[in-house]
């Protein structure tokens, strides 16, 4: 295979550890299952002056949702469920939720649930719930707030029982709303298969994939390798200078066990982990998933007039969704041409990864920085990427 120059491409990512917008960054690339590039820069801790190793561990935040939704498809292709099942079928409460009315000023301002939450509406984030995190002020935000959904202090059963107390935010399959759907595919998980969610995680993926430093709760051999997390600023991206944070998303986060092991945000991983199941879900290659599965997880779920749409973004009409990740359906500000096709998503903590059918790339990007999902550097960067490899 002709050796590719990614320098422009490590250059946008040293710019920003160099401009102090990133504490430091790994990278890494796979074309066709084999890796093609490896970059690392900055550090791990600023204070200790630790440089990052591709080693280190980051916090996971939403791409814990692409680990929950390979397992949920894997169970499915056991024949465990079908994708088009209603959920209400493992937690009844499901079915008689109600949904807010449109335009509703009030938690109790509702309507009945027209039709079910189906497992593809909880993978796709048509279900009607919420998250909980990008609307403040809403509504549905404020009632999730205060009735502890959002809680670490409750197991998934009992974030179950809150969940299914309150409205849905729209009917299912009216909308496209990021959501915290994949906590209750996680109970589902738990449900089928008996076990709790970590376990689940640690037969069917973790242990089978080779992924040893990924999981709820650090072991004290791996407590060394964690980053420190940073905030940059929050008004202006762009703007130089971190601020450590040492309690978030909680204090001693992934130090001590907490009863949640969310699907939508619980875990912590690195880039070989990572790397590991981005192998998984590349067509043409050896999966764990059947073909037809894998051909599905890439498949725009949204109809052609709904799209992805983030509170600090605004509407996204290039970006699609598929059963794991945003679906690039065109050109746009944030990316050029090259990546249509593409399946991808991240974390609040600036860890991002794709994997891009046409090309047969996958890649990983793993930062520490607090609010950095979908920052100017992770398209900057496949930007570069893309065009490196034509």
């Amino acid at each position: 295979m002709k050796k590719v120059d990614f320098g422009a491409a490590h250059g946008v990512l040293q710019a920003e550890v160099d401009q102090q917008r990133l504490a430091g960054v790994s990278a890494a690339l796979l074309r066709n299952g084999e890796l093609i590039d490896s970059f690392c820069t900055g550090l791990a801790d600023v204070e200790r002056g630790e440089s990052l190793r591709p080693d280190h561990i980051h916090r996971a935040f939403s791409n814990s949702k692409l680990v929950t939704s390979v397992l949920v498809l894997l169970l499915s292709d056991e024949g465990r469920f079908a994708i088009d099942d209603p959920i209400k079928q493992w937690l009844p409460a499901f079915g008689r939720l109600r949904v807010l009315r449109p335009g509703a000023t009030s938690i109790d301002d509702t309507e009945p649930l027209r039709s079910d939450i189906t497992i593809r509406h909880l993978l796709s984030h048509q279900s009607g719930l919420s998250h909980g995190v990008f609307d403040p002020g809403s509504v549905i935000y404020q009632a999730y707030h205060a009735s502890g959904v959002r809680s670490i202090d409750t197991t998934l059963a009992d974030e179950m029982d809150l969940l299914a107390k309150l409205p849905l935010q729209y009917q299912p399959g009216g909308a496209w709303d990021y959501a915290l759907g994949c906590d209750v595919l996680a109970r589902l998980v738990e449900i089928v298969t008996g076990q709790r969610f970590s376990d689940a995680l640690q037969a069917r993926l973790f242990g089978p994939l080779g992924m040893p430093d990924t999981g709820f709760v650090l072991r004290p051999d791996q407590l060394p390798r964690l980053t420190a997390l940073y905030r940059g600023d929050l008004a202006d991206a762009m703007k130089s200078g971190l601020t450590r944070l040492d309690d978030t998303p909680w204090p001693q986060a992934y130090r001590q066990p907490v009863p949640r092991q969310s699907g939508a945000g619980g875990l912590f991983t690195t880039q070989a982990d990572m790397l590991a199941l981005l192998r998984q879900l590349m067509p043409g290659q050896p999966s764990v998933l059947k073909p037809e599965t894998l051909a599905a997880l890439f498949t725009d779920q949204l109809s052609p007039d709904r799209h992805v749409q983030l509170a600090h973004l605004g509407q996204l009409p290039s970006l699609g969704f598929g059963l794991g990740g945003a679906i690039t359906r065109g050109a746009s500000p944030l990316q050029g041409p090259l990546g249509q096709g593409e399946l991808q998503w991240g974390g609040l903590a600036g860890t991002h990864w794709f994997v891009s059918p046409a090309t047969g790339l996958a890649g990983v990007v793993m930062a520490q920085r607090h609010w950095g999902f979908w920052h100017p550097f992770w398209f900057q960067y496949k930007s570069q990427v893309y065009q490196a490899v034509g």
